[in-house]
């Protein structure tokens, strides 16, 4: 069974965000909620300036917070086989306690109906045009797996593109990065590039002090003897 990881090389990592709009477009993913996201920082005075972008997204946790802090039994918040942290959302009760105990911020809460410019005015008939009870861009191969467009009063989150995986495919942030800045692949298997890439390189992960073991590794981080 495969342990699925990812690795974001900072260096190669221009900052474009097609990642993020490519995770939109292939899971549906509403306003205001962002599965793959991103961090910035600007530090120093001019002319002595660093900028630091670190793109983010749910790091699959080999000991996911989220999935503890889910109180319903089975758990709506659980890890699978293959190390990926998945929601079943007929399980979930809404009531966010692993949004709140993600050291990343990176799970999200659904408080109204999605895409509701999509179901009123001239969005109602833009949809009706398209496909009636279904958003324009809709993606039927997200619904393979997962609720194609997630339901009101519960949580969501990057799945590793779960659907796409039991295909034998990438996740489409992977396979959109123009720079091929990401890496994803089996953690166990010592012949993956993923596994190769982590014994050649040093690498970091986000807040290693939260204990989580999260399984997206960065590389070739920016520091000052690269200005």
């Amino acid at each position: 069974m495969a342990n699925y990881g990812m690795v974001i090389d900072q260096k190669k990592c221009a900052g474009c965000a097609a990642c993020s709009v490519a995770c939109k477009n292939e899971n549906n993913v509403p306003d205001g909620i962002f599965w793959s996201h991103y961090i910035t920082e600007t530090k120093g005075k001019f002319p002595n300036i660093t900028y630091e972008y670190i793109s983010t997204l749910c790091n699959h946790c080999e000991n996911a917070p989220c999935v503890t802090a889910c109180p319903v039994d089975p758990k709506a918040m659980y890890k699978t086989k293959d190390g990926l942290t998945l929601h079943d959302p007929d399980k979930c009760i809404g009531c966010r306690a692993c949004e709140s105990a993600c050291p990343y911020g990176v799970i999200y809460f659904n408080e109204k109906e999605p895409f509701q410019r999509y179901r009123e005015g001239d969005g109602k008939k833009l949809t009706e045009k398209v496909g009636g009870n279904v958003i324009p861009y809709y993606n039927p191969d997200r619904a393979l797996t997962y609720d194609g467009i997630r339901r009101a009063r519960v949580v969501e989150k990057c799945s590793f593109c779960d659907h796409r995986i039991a295909n034998d495919e990438q996740p489409y942030c992977v396979v959109a990065c123009p720079a091929e800045a990401r890496i994803f692949g089996d953690l166990d298997d010592p012949n993956s590039e993923i596994s190769k890439i982590l014994k050649e390189k040093e690498h970091f992960v986000l807040k290693p002090e939260a204990g989580t073991k999260p399984k997206v590794f960065y590389i070739n981080k920016f520091d000052e003897k690269d200005k």
